[in-house]
């Protein structure tokens, strides 16, 4: 259904349904967190056992991000979408109901996988069904939603557990998908990409040197990074990623055409959103804990803290939505993140073992200001870094290495925690904090240099003269 014919409201539907779907998908990143103490109790399991809890899902989420998009392109998105939707809702069935670790981790590998199908194709949908001129406007609520789901993932999984119980976390996303389901056959619209067959061999090397890699950084502070297995992973992923490029550069289909990285427009972004998750999900995966276990709050009482960070994106990202449609999502994207640079390290300056909330909060602030301004415009400059047959294969893309940025930025992060402090004392965790946050907002700062490297709209103009194409287009071309 093009724009022309599509029915009133429909653009209204597109973006509750796909805000929905990916609110679902980016909240179980860090839902388990705050619960695994509980989980451990009720179904056993070693240390080693609950960590995969959650890299379960990371992996198998990550490495077949592209790939998911690379369906949706070649079958349908909305029926790819619906696949995706229903595996992932049966998968949190599973979840909830498992009684035993194995079954558990079983539940969130396979949960991952419906997300990796679902999660792409959300922005393609959203994208067929906003005309152009809105779209700032309907990414930046999108952009809240899913950046509200992946920071307040450790507050909704502290409550549920704290207040009923650890299954619900997993229960929350079965009445979510079974009421998205018949919505979205009836009210999305059916798109498809270039239509080239599936690339087989692209996809074998992109998903198991993700693998690799994703498997050696969510292992590494655990196991060690000079352990056998970790380094495996570590050389063979990096190895395998190699050569998926060497073999992109010469396929005559390619999942991830490599010339789309000669855009400084696609590579800048995606360069700012792989740093950007890098330092986000390692802030907030310590500080989640630095309130609990050093300053005494219970997990709803430390989400309910961090509203000033976790709940602005649903005030900000739509005027962040709007003000990249008006001047440009460069300028936007970039200010966010030097903002939320600077929350980081105010947080990092002030953290004591008896820091007072007062002097956190304007840290907070800044980071959730910063947040809610980088999501948004993030969006609108993917899609639009790319022509309208390719924006499938931007997404799962930028998807994947967002989820890459997310692992390596806990695992880098926690090393660093693990290496200057640690959980004897209160003491010893801030003395383990304060270098890990220094990290990170200095991560997130050389995010918002990247963003800087994007074509501004003045320079996507002067090409589109040069060419004879639209501004719009022009952007998506822009390489030097």
């Amino acid at each position: 259904m093009s724009q022309q014919t599509a029915h009133r409201g429909g653009t209204v539907w597109a973006l509750v349904i796909t805000s929905v779907a990916g609110f679902m998908a980016a909240l179980d990143n860090l839902v388990v967190t705050t619960a695994l103490p509980s989980i451990r109790k009720d179904l056993g399991g070693a240390l080693g056992d609950l960590e995969w809890t959650v890299s379960a899902y990371t992996l198998t989420f990550a490495v077949l991000l592209m790939f998911g998009a690379a369906l949706g392109d070649r079958f349908g998105r909305r029926r790819m979408f619906l696949a995706g939707l229903t595996v992932f809702t049966g998968a949190s069935a599973a979840a909830a109901m498992a009684t035993g670790i194995d079954s558990l981790i079983a539940a969130r590998a396979v949960q991952g996988v419906g997300a990796a199908v679902m999660m792409p194709l959300t922005l393609t949908l959203l994208t067929a069904a906003v005309p152009v001129a809105k779209r700032g406007m309907a990414y930046g609520i999108w952009g809240a939603v899913n950046g509200l789901a992946v920071a307040s993932g450790p507050l909704i999984g502290g409550s549920l557990t704290e207040h009923v119980s650890w299954h619900w976390i997993f229960w929350l996303n079965v009445p979510l998908g079974l009421a998205l389901l018949p919505l979205a056959r009836l009210r999305l619209a059916e798109s498809h990409g270039t239509g080239a067959p599936l690339d087989v061999p692209g996809t074998l090397l992109a998903s198991g040197g993700l693998f690799g890699i994703v498997y050696g950084l969510v292992r590494g502070p655990a196991d060690g990074w000079t352990s056998p297995l970790v380094m495996t992973g570590l050389f063979a992923g990096s190895a395998l990623l190699l050569g998926f490029v060497l073999y992109s550069l010469r396929a005559k289909n390619p999942m991830l055409p490599m010339r789309l990285f000669r855009s400084r427009a696609f590579s800048g972004i995606n360069a700012a959103s792989l740093l950007m998750f890098l330092g986000m999900f390692g802030s907030i995966f310590l500080l989640s804990q630095f309130m609990q276990g050093v300053l005494g709050y219970s997990p709803t009482e430390a989400g309910l803290r961090m509203l000033p960070w976790t709940g602005m994106p649903m005030l900000v990202a739509p005027i962040a939505g709007i003000l990249s449609d008006r001047i440009g999502g460069r300028p936007v994207v970039a200010t966010g993140l030097f903002l939320q640079a600077a929350g980081l390290g105010w947080i990092a300056a002030v953290a004591t073992t008896g820091v007072s909330y007062a002097a956190q909060l304007p840290g907070l602030i800044l980071s959730g200001i910063g947040m809610a301004l980088y999501f948004a415009p993030a969006a609108n400059l993917v899609m639009s870094s790319v022509p309208a047959k390719e924006q499938g294969i931007a997404s799962g893309a930028n998807n994947a290495l967002r989820e890459v940025g997310g692992a390596l930025g806990i695992a880098i992060m926690s090393s660093i925690f693990a290496a200057q402090g640690g959980y004897e004392s209160g003491q010893a965790f801030v003395d383990g904090l304060k270098p890990a946050l220094v990290t990170g907002s200095a991560v997130v700062a050389l995010a918002g240099v990247a963003a800087l490297l994007i074509p501004t709209r003045r320079h996507a103009a002067h090409l589109a003269t040069a060419t004879g194409r639209t501004a719009e287009p022009a952007l998506e071309t822009a390489s030097h």
